[in-house]
């Protein structure tokens, strides 16, 4: 089942090489998450996007309603963060991810602690980093921003809906990587799949 841009309604089946996360927040609040978007990349470079929303359980203020489109009517009955994060907590804890900027970590941690919920501890990759390498004559240029990015490189995508997003940042990594003549080595999809509550045998 699709939604309004086409991103999937459950997240797909892994293991991937990396996942890039963006999130819509709904006031001045970076804890507030109205919406999550998840781009998963299969080793070949295959991307299937998921998005969903969420009840921020506060208010929205105009700016950010303006800026996304999402307000207290579109998320009347979606879960709250604990809800979603509980769905996939597992599969984000369990692969690399990738973030354009680092105001979706922050937000993320953020929210987990307005909600005593334990963070992930996967890596991140802050895509904007990878763009300044493989793109340096953009600084000065408008810079390497998503927006700018998206004009520079001929991308695709709805900027501020969360998955649109998302599918940016997963793009900006693979473009680079063409660029830069190397895959970065650390996103893998051979990541140990390993949750930090399991018991451990001890050797």
């Amino acid at each position: 089942m699709l939604n309004r841009f086409g991103h999937l309604n459950a997240p797909p089946a892994g293991p991937f090489r990396f996942i890039a996360l963006d999130v819509e927040t709904a006031g001045r609040s970076i804890s507030g998450i109205c919406q999550i978007g998840l781009c998963f990349v299969s080793d070949a470079g295959l991307m299937q996007t998921y998005s969903v929303l969420i009840d921020p359980e506060g208010s929205f203020e105009a700016f950010n309603t303006e800026l996304h489109g999402i307000s207290a009517e579109t998320v009347k009955g979606a879960g709250t963060f604990p809800t979603v994060y509980a769905s996939l907590f597992e599969i984000l804890n369990t692969h690399s991810l990738v973030q354009h900027s680092t105001f979706d970590e922050k937000a993320m941690t953020a929210a987990c602690a307005r909600y005593g919920l334990p963070m992930i501890t996967s890596h991140w990759t802050n895509s904007v980093a990878i763009a300044r390498q493989a793109w340096p004559s953009l600084k000065g240029a408008g810079g390497h921003g998503l927006a700018n990015l998206k004009k520079h490189l001929g991308l695709e995508f709805h900027h501020h809906d969360a998955g649109e997003d998302a599918r940016a940042s997963a793009s900006v990594i693979l473009k680079a990587e063409e660029v830069l003549g190397a895959r970065l080595s650390y996103l893998t999809t051979n990541r140990q799949l390993t949750l930090p509550f399991e018991n451990r045998p001890e050797r």
